[in-house]
């Protein structure tokens, strides 16, 4: 997965955080991770994405997109739907999904 930050406009836009804790084995895991990841940023509306991942299985996704009406369709992408379907299956012991809007951002340590 692509490593390092998200190169996001100037506020407003919003973030899609996905917070999960992964269950034993990987189970196809990783190839759809990654694919899902590529395909995020694919997405009309998309801005970037960040990952990170614990050895304890714990792991956090933001993507920024540019409006509510990518975030839903991103949401209802097919492709999309189907890993959906097989993380709350088979990949996640518990998952948290927050939508917010980004009003402001800085950079560091030198700043914007």
């Amino acid at each position: 997965m692509q490593s390092g930050f998200a190169n996001t406009p100037e506020p407003p836009y919003y973030a899609v955080i996905f917070t999960a804790q992964r269950t034993e084995g990987d189970q196809g895991y990783a190839a759809t991770a990654q694919a899902m990841f590529d395909l995020a940023l694919e997405q009309p509306g998309c801005l970037g994405a960040e990952t990170a991942h614990m050895a304890d299985g714990l792991g956090i996704t933001v993507a920024y997109f540019e409006d509510e009406a990518s975030i839903t369709a991103w949401k209802q992408n097919d492709r999309h739907l189907k890993a959906q379907h097989l993380g709350k299956e088979r990949w996640y012991s518990h998952y948290e999904l927050r939508i917010a809007k980004v009003e402001r951002a800085y950079s560091g340590p030198e700043g914007r």
